[in-house]
């Protein structure tokens, strides 16, 4: 099986224009006013972001994931990788290309399992923009990585479902006019059946729907909401992929979602060598720069192999998802090994940086507080080594070899 990467005249030019857009548009358009806070007031900070959405679709780089009968650039996730990269070199590049989540999971969940008039109601508008979404499926109350133990109920009365329970973390909830909402709708199956759950399309703000707080985390409040739902109508022509179909939906849009993360996070992991590399090459300490010193060229000879191994595990999985292949093992190997590569490189940078890396004077530190997340979003990193390994044990139990479960690679 021949594996190459390399990519097409066509898919190097849109990288180009990426980039460009990216370094020579979105960058220097922000730079006054990289936080929401720091913008002179939040009507200049929306009209600077939604110029750069017009100007995006005018460069032909809006939607990159989708296909262009829904007004997408359609490429593959191969392809979709260094475009993900490319516009994670600031914080805003994905949104300001839409291709950010959870809209972008929402978008590829909507395209897949909704009807027609779903796809109208509620894919069109997120596809062109004008709307955005979120994702209600984690609770307080039970192990998030685990949605068959979901609490929150929907009873169905008449042609409509009431809804109670209790949501939180979701990401956007107060920016969106929908929500896809995962409730328990089985009561006949017992605790942990996978097909105990059902999607719903809620739309905001409604009643019963309560938005609590936003949650403080370690980086700031951005965003997460805790949501109480009480006796929460939704037509019975709002759900989303069949009744009990909640789990097989959820997994069905965790997957690439994991990958997009990866891809995102492998370009702040880039960010923080060139970093790294450039302060050992500037700072001078105890008769030569710190470039010349073992101890930091070890840090930054770790750093670019794990880089090399995160860049290859994302490509692998993403041609896996291109070619319709089981990609389970490998978003979950890669999700896994990006979130730590990504902490761990962080951390190095920092330490090189010294006084100055721990300080906000740079954007390390920040950096920092949002990686310690990505071991949890998406499934934390236990959940990912458990299935793992599950699926190593049973490929050497239906085989006789663990070659499947590594990849499938000709070596």
């Amino acid at each position: 099986m021949a594996i190459d990467f390399t990519l097409s005249p066509e898919q190097e030019e849109v990288r180009r224009r990426v980039r460009t857009f990216v370094q020579e548009t979105i960058i220097p358009a922000v730079k006054d006013f990289d936080d929401e806070e720091k913008a002179t007031s939040r009507e200049e900070y929306i009209r600077t972001l939604l110029d750069l959405r017009e100007r995006a679709k005018a460069e032909g780089l809006w939607l990159p994931h989708m296909p262009a009968e829904w007004g997408g650039m359609g490429l593959g996730h191969v392809a979709l990788a260094m475009v993900q990269a490319e516009a994670a070199k600031t914080r805003l590049g994905p949104w300001i290309l839409n291709c950010m989540a959870p809209d972008e999971g929402n978008m590829h969940t909507l395209l897949h399992w909704g009807t027609d008039e779903q796809k109208e109601r509620y894919l069109r508008p997120l596809a062109e923009g004008t709307k955005m979404s979120c994702f209600a499926m984690t609770e307080p109350e039970v192990a998030g990585s685990d949605p068959t133990l979901i609490r929150t109920t929907a009873v169905k009365d008449g042609d409509e479902w009431v809804v109670n329970g209790h949501k939180w973390f979701i990401s956007s909830a107060r920016r969106a006019s929908f929500a896809i909402l995962i409730a328990r709708t089985e009561t006949d199956v017992p605790e942990g059946h996978r097909g105990a759950n059902t999607a719903f399309l809620v739309d905001l703000p409604a009643e019963g729907w309560n938005d609590v707080r936003e949650v403080e985390t370690m980086h700031g409040s951005t965003g997460h909401s805790e949501i109480v739902i009480t006796d929460l109508r939704v037509p019975d022509a709002n759900v989303l992929g069949g009744r009990g179909n909640g789990h097989r939906l959820g997994q069905y849009r965790l997957g690439p979602a994991r990958l997009a993360h990866c891809m995102r996070w492998v370009s702040q992991a880039e960010t923080a060598l060139d970093m790294m590399v450039d302060r050992a090459l500037n700072r001078y300490s105890h008769g030569s720069v710190l470039a010349d010193k073992q101890g930091v060229q070890w840090m930054i000879a770790d750093s670019a192999m794990e880089l090399y191994q995160c860049k290859l595990m994302i490509l692998h999985a993403a041609s896996k998802i291109d070619k319709g292949e089981d990609f389970r093992t490998e978003v979950s190997m890669a999700k896994h090994f990006v979130a730590n590569s990504l902490n761990r490189i962080l951390d190095r940078a920092i330490q090189v940086h010294g006084a100055l890396g721990y300080s906000t004077d740079t954007p390390l530190a920040k950096m920092f507080q949002h990686a310690r997340w990505a071991r949890l979003a998406d499934g934390a990193d236990e959940i990912h080594q458990m299935r793992i390994a599950q699926r190593v044990i049973a490929a050497y139990r239906d085989t006789g070899t663990t070659h499947s479960a590594t990849g499938g690679l000709p070596l």
